[in-house]
């Protein structure tokens, strides 16, 4: 099969939510859904699995007959896990014979000024470690309670300083990527300089996208938020499947090559929380299902917290990176099947003390879904769900003159800016990058939006803040970034354009 066909048909089996890459299209013109091979590709999600695995590059053969078998086991059941699929001695074996030493890491998250966490999962209960120098880290212990994943803290560096590290597990040496190192943040001061990359949308098709993750490390900024449909894909309440997908995940080079070396902040949006559109209890489901995709995602990543860290859950996050606050907002658990549930009373709450805690210069605050309404006619947005609650955040910000907040936001595959006006005259900036995955999507631009300031689709992208806190009115340069490096769009702004008066 020439890499032609090879692509019109992986396009194809994606499934009814993807948007196909405009790379894809471009290589093989107008999709034939009539063609026999097609048609034998769609007959099972495997099958898609298997596509994806290789659509950036071969796989060796172990590999995907790891992935088959983990297919076949976790789906069998809701709620398998991966602790239950590494006791099972075939795929211990499938393990043995493709030289896997572990499930998935070592990803990097939640760095401070004095260093970061590394995030493993193992192939059984473990000790594990994490090396700087001379110094140990850890041990801490991979258990079948926490699905085998272990976060072990690296604690006492400097500032502004890389470290190469390396990861043991029961004693004996991981082989990770060579290039894995832990770059310390800047100073959490009001002054310096720090770079944060952003986006959303991987859908699966661009996490093996290796001209973007070496462009992304090129780049070089001290971390990376992910603001929804990442890995998983539409998997509604199947734990199972919600794990299998996050099994591609750490599959991928790629990937592994991008978070060995960049510390990664996640929140989800719809896909990998329920299904499209999908949120607080999808119909169909329960609450013991909505707390147990919570606890998968949880368990999946690295950030420093995780919602309320109670039973309450949700996956909302606060940090600060240098002189950039970061909140990430979770617009998908705690939203009613009514409108005025955006984010749910309590992390409303949330949500204004930590505003009003902010000490940076800067501060960027995510939502997985677009916070204008222009796209889609506001579809799944802030406008159509909770208008009363997005003018309480902004009235907030107004009233304390907040300064500094550059609103980022996901969901509507492609990329686009918008300035948001406000009755004041002042001017929300709104930044959005749902192009990690490079899927076309709605209209990237349109006459009727004249506050519009960029906008993309069917290109592979990511959002970028360039921060410099040293001048006396600091700046924020945002670009929009190529896969293969190439500056689409960018804008400067000074702290007190973002400022209310």
């Amino acid at each position: 099969m020439d890499r032609r066909t090879y692509l019109t048909l992986t396009a194809a089996v994606i499934g009814r939510y993807a948007f196909y890459p405009a790379t894809a299209l471009a290589d093989t013109g107008t999709l034939n859904n009539s063609n026999s091979l097609h048609l034998q590709l769609i007959k099972g999600d495997l099958e898609t699995s298997l596509r994806l695995l290789n659509l950036w590059g071969e796989q060796p053969a172990e590999k995907q007959e790891l992935m088959k078998y983990a297919y076949s086991y976790l789906r069998e059941a809701k709620g398998r896990t991966f602790a239950q699929l590494a006791e099972q001695p075939e795929f211990q074996v499938l393990c043995g014979k493709a030289g896997v030493t572990h499930l998935g890491g070592p990803m990097l998250g939640a760095v401070s000024e004095e260093g970061a966490r590394v995030w493993v999962r193992t192939l059984k209960p473990a000790t594990v470690e994490v090396r700087v120098g001379n110094q140990t880290y850890g041990p801490v212990l991979s258990t079948v309670a926490s699905d085998l994943t272990a976060i072990v803290p690296v604690t006492g560096l400097n500032p502004s300083t890389r470290y190469p590290y390396s990861v043991w597990v029961d004693g004996e040496k991981l082989s990770i990527p060579e290039h894995a190192t832990i770059v310390t943040a800047p100073k959490a001061t009001t002054s310096g300089k720090v770079r944060i990359a952003f986006g959303s949308c991987f859908h699966r098709w661009g996490l093996g996208n290796h001209k973007q993750s070496a462009t992304i490390r090129s780049r070089d900024p001290s971390a990376m938020l992910l603001i929804g449909d990442i890995a998983v894909q539409d998997r509604n309440n199947h734990l199972g499947l919600h794990r299998l997908d996050n099994y591609y995940r750490d599959l991928m080079p790629a990937w592994n090559d991008l978070v060995a070396r960049m510390p990664v902040y996640a929140t989800w949006d719809d896909h990998d929380y329920f299904r499209n559109d999908g949120a607080g209890i999808p119909k169909g489901c329960t609450e013991q299902d909505k707390q147990g995709v919570c606890d998968v995602f949880a368990q999946a990543w690295n950030n420093p917290t995780f919602g309320f860290d109670d039973e309450r859950r949700g996956v909302f996050t606060r940090t600060r990176i240098g002189p950039c606050d970061v909140i990430m907002t979770d617009n998908r658990y705690f939203r009613e099947n009514k409108k005025g549930s955006f984010l749910g009373d309590e992390q409303m709450e949330w949500l204004e003390e930590q505003l009003l805690d902010c000490k940076g210069p800067f501060i960027i605050l995510s939502c997985g879904s677009m916070w204008s309404d222009y796209v889609s006619k506001g579809k799944d947005s802030w406008g159509v769900w909770d208008p009363e609650g997005r003018e309480r955040i902004f009235s907030l910000i107004e009233k304390h003159q907040i300064g500094g907040v550059l609103l980022i936001s996901g969901d509507r595959h492609g990329a686009r800016g918008f300035r948001i006006p406000r009755p004041s005259g002042f001017e929300f900036y709104e930044f959005e990058a749902a192009s990690l995955g490079g899927r076309s999507g709605p209209a990237a631009t349109s006459k009727g939006w004249n506050t519009q300031f960029y906008g993309i689709s069917g290109e592979y992208a990511f959002g970028e803040f360039s921060i410099n806190a040293d001048l006396p009115d600091p700046e924020v340069t945002f670009r929009l970034m190529g896969e293969a490096g190439n500056e689409i769009h960018k804008l400067t702004l000074t702290r007190s354009q973002l400022t209310p008066s």
